[in-house]
């Protein structure tokens, strides 16, 4: 069977409700550069991934494995995966 690589995007963001300093201080920041017009910023963190599977129910399922043991602290911050598909690999 061929084996396929999987790319996958895993996006982090803290929930909503949870205090976000570094945001804040990105947003004045940008004030303080003239950019007018942000209501807010919220940060977080884009981890790109590239998994060995033909499968991408199972890949899909490492992927939520990973980021709820490493990648995301589950209890301040929200995860997205994204699945892109690869090129071929032999």
């Amino acid at each position: 069977m061929e084996r396929v690589a999987v790319k996958a995007i895993v996006t982090v963001t803290l929930k909503s409700g949870v205090l976000d300093p570094q945001g804040k201080a990105i947003e004045g920041a940008l004030a303080s550069l003239g950019f007018s017009g942000v209501d807010s910023v919220r940060q977080g963190k884009i981890f790109e991934i590239e998994v060995q599977e033909s499968d991408p129910g199972r890949a899909s399922a490492a992927l939520s494995a990973m980021a709820e043991k490493l990648l995301a602290n589950t209890v301040i911050e929200n995860y997205r995966i994204e699945l892109v598909p690869g090129k071929d690999i032999a």
